[in-house]
């Protein structure tokens, strides 16, 4: 009992300082030389995330010819379904360095939908899970049972004073 109480505080804590306005989201930002730029868009230019085998990762930049890059003198893909752009049309490719094939968005949305494991599924799943939940009727509140037992009585205090109907 003592960690969940204590769970819901650092939550409800956590809330109350983001309401305030002191923890802010930091947005990401390219490194600094290896956005490409206007004028790079028009050449071909694309950001690449080159994932290492230890788990390093490092940005470069490189021109995109006849649909491939070159790193470390290997031609790698770099089609249209492997680049990927950002809210300001700012262009990224992943590329394991083991591999001549980058990461495709596409490809592996299309095997979660396969695998089961997408989010929209269950998003919709829940919201009809929500939408056939049996709600329990509501109980009537401290103040209707006022007005009905006022009514109630009021009727009954006028059959008395005008003689119960006879």
């Amino acid at each position: 009992m003592g960690i969940e109480n204590d769970l819901t505080e650092i939550k409800e804590f956590m809330r109350t300082q983001a309401n305030l306005g002191k923890i802010k989201e930091k947005k990401w930002k390219f490194p600094f030389g290896k956005k490409v730029g206007a004028g790079q868009k028009r050449k071909n230019f694309v950001t690449t995330l080159i994932l290492n085998e230890n788990g390093n990762y490092e940005f470069k930049k490189y021109i995109i010819t006849d649909q491939t890059i070159v790193h470390d003198l290997i031609p790698r893909l770099a089609s249209a379904g492997y680049v990927m752009f950002d809210k300001r049309g700012n262009p990224l490719v992943i590329l394991p360095n083991w591999s001549v094939q980058p990461f495709s968005p596409l490809e592996h949305y299309n095997k979660s939908l396969i695998d089961g494991s997408n989010v929209n599924g269950y998003k919709l799943l829940m919201a009809k899970m929500q939408k056939e939940q049996i709600k329990p009727t509501t109980q009537i509140s401290g103040w209707v049972k006022w007005v009905v037992g006022l009514v109630i009585a009021g009727i009954i205090i006028y059959a008395i004073f005008t003689g119960g109907g006879s």
